[in-house]
């Protein structure tokens, strides 16, 4: 796939991980997708930047101590024209803003926030740093969806802060589910997860990480210390797993090169 120069705005544009083990976490996904992770140093608070050759793909950042009792996560960045404005929408929209617009030197801006379900959701203008640059290959994001225990309170939501539009999809008898459609262009999903959620578990965005062998990488994962989540299955956008790091860190691989079965 070719490099991702632009973005569109309200799309997925970045994705990190909040970890408890950073040294573990590192060494998991570097293994795990080929990723080459450093870290940034002191200025940027030792925030690390995974990358596969010279593209980035994805940061992770330790946890401090206000954060021990909160899981480890992965938190998925929408793009915005003005992080400012966004903090204003989000909270006219009926969402609480945790981190008001915060410049990150020349890199871009960023504010982060729970959307009326209770999902973390972050937002970047960008500045130097425009998001991950590759898409849809190996070790590379894939889709990014929100499950969400109110769905219609969720789409929205987004519709109306990021001024993009919701659409129903066909999921087949499955759960209802819609995109996030700009230009005509499906960009991301909201799923009614209301009735698989466990208890206790609250809504959240998740992220799927391309690969080549859905089986051969959820093996490599159990082996590095991960844990299967959900087993492995067809469907018609690819063969798709749910997994978690050894620091129970949850994500979604899904093939991509082939033609779905």
């Amino acid at each position: 796939m070719p490099r991702i120069d632009s973005r569109q705005m309200g799309a997925p544009c970045w994705l990190d991980l909040s970890t408890s083990d950073m040294k573990r976490a590192a060494e998991f996904y570097g293994a795990l997708f080929a990723w080459n992770v450093i870290d940034t140093g002191e200025e940027f608070g030792h925030y690390h930047m995974a990358s596969k050759g010279d593209a980035g793909i994805a940061g992770m950042m330790l946890k401090d101590d206000t954060q021990r009792d909160q899981p480890d996560a992965w938190m998925v960045y929408l793009a915005v024209p003005d992080a400012a404005a966004t903090a204003v929408a989000v909270r006219e929209a009926g969402g609480q803003v945790v981190f008001d617009a915060d410049q990150v030197g020349e890199l871009g801006a960023m504010t982060i926030a729970t959307d009326p379900t209770g999902a973390w959701v972050g937002f970047w203008q960008s500045g130097q740093h425009k998001g991950f640059e590759l898409w849809g290959e190996h070790g590379a994001p894939a889709w990014h969806e929100l499950h969400t225990r109110d769905f219609d309170a969720a789409s929205a939501f987004y519709g109306q802060v990021l001024g993009v539009e919701v659409s129903d999809m066909d999921m087949e008898g499955g759960p209802q589910y819609r995109t996030m459609k700009i230009d005509g262009e499906d960009q991301a999903g909201i799923m009614d997860a209301a009735a698989f959620l466990p208890e206790g578990v609250p809504s959240h965005w998740t992220v799927y990480f391309g690969v080549d062998d859905t089986d051969q990488v959820v093996a490599l994962a159990q082996e590095l210390g991960g844990s299967l989540r959900s087993a492995a299955e067809n469907t018609p956008f690819g063969r798709m797993a749910t997994v978690s790091d050894p620091m129970g860190a949850t994500f979604n691989v899904i093939s991509v090169g082939e033609e779905p079965a």
